[in-house]
């Protein structure tokens, strides 16, 4: 804001100086001995009514002001002519003149400076106003994004924990590992995650370690198929967009699955990123997995991607009954090549 403001000020600063400059070359061509008096005196006049309208119209624009308002208009009006004509004055030496020229200046200098004022005063406020506008919605868009993230259905974490010391007790040898990929994934959502954008390779490490301790509730080979390929190294998305696709996919799934059941599919070509997901739908759910926390899966997909892609994603939902699949893709992403 403030850096918006000082370029306004270099523009006053720019605009006066060539205006004072054209006057002074306009009015020193007339071969006038006492040109720059009448250079001066129109100048002093033109700031005058200027910046005191400018500065009134800051502190005296409100509805309630309107009559303080036109009683210090007024006094700007009729005090602004008196510089033009004591320079004219001094140079005519007669109050005759000092009189015509107090009200040439009146009728002609004022009002024309008066709605410069008022000009300049509006389109500062319209593009301060706007800059104010944009900010305060870029917060309200990071907020949202910032509560969006954190909508990761806690259940899973109690879940896990419990499962981890289910391995523990039995002192079961996968037990180490789980705690790795549960660490793991703890920091991927509490570091990682703050940044703006992240490689898609670590995103897809986020998603292994869910999956790796999700399998903790499945004795069988593993339920997902995950398939990954294209340019995955040098692309970057935002955190976190995912996971609630996936997360879905468990929550809306028969309670027993076989390997191989869920599928996922990542594909980057042609700076588009495609996520895919399928799932066997539970044809007899125990209860109303919509009113639990993972159940905001897609809506808060859909609004994270409004607020992230703008007219850069397609969101496709397919449900033929038997499986359930979504399908995103991004366009647009920028891919970069040192980071392969």
């Amino acid at each position: 804001m403030n850096r918006v403001k000082n370029i306004f000020r270099v523009v006053h600063i720019v605009l006066w100086t060539l205006f004072s400059l054209l006057v002074a070359l306009q009015l020193g061509g007339e071969n006038d001995p006492k040109w720059f008096t009448t250079t001066l005196g129109f100048i002093l006049t033109c700031l005058f009514v200027f910046y005191s309208h400018f500065f009134l119209l800051t502190h005296y624009s409100g509805k309630r002001k309107k009559r303080a308002y036109r009683a210090r208009l007024t006094a700007i009006a009729l005090m602004g002519p008196f510089l033009f004509s004591y320079f004219h004055y001094l140079k005519l030496h007669s109050w005759s003149a000092f009189f015509n020229n107090y009200f040439m200046a009146l009728l002609s200098i004022v009002p024309i400076f008066l709605f410069l004022s008022w000009l300049a005063r509006v389109t500062e406020n319209l593009v301060l106003n706007t800059i104010i506008k944009e900010q305060l919605e870029k917060q309200a868009a990071e907020a949202e994004l910032y509560y969006l993230k954190s909508q990761i259905n806690p259940h899973f974490l109690f879940n896990t924990l419990h499962n981890i010391h289910t391995l523990v007790y039995k002192q079961a040898p996968t037990a180490p590992e789980a705690v790795l990929h549960l660490a793991s994934l703890m920091r991927y959502m509490i570091y990682d995650s703050n940044a703006s954008t992240v490689p898609l390779t670590k995103e897809m490490t986020y998603l292994q370690d869910y999956i790796s301790l999700q399998q903790l509730r499945y004795k069988q080979s593993p339920v997902v198929d995950l398939k990954i390929g294209g340019e995955t190294g040098i692309c970057h998305i935002a955190p976190l967009l995912f996971i609630h696709l996936l997360e879905n996919a468990y929550k809306h799934s028969p309670a027993r699955l076989n390997p191989g059941d869920l599928k996922i599919r990542v594909e980057v070509a042609e700076e588009i990123l495609t996520f895919s997901v399928q799932n066997p739908v539970n044809k007899h759910p125990t209860h109303h997995t919509l009113d639990e926390p993972g159940g905001i899966g897609l809506p808060n997909v859909r609004k994270r991607l409004t607020l992230l892609y703008p007219d850069q994603h397609t969101l496709e939902i397919h449900n033929t009954g038997e499986t359930f699949t979504v399908v995103l893709k991004i366009h647009g992403l920028q891919l970069k090549p040192h980071e392969r």
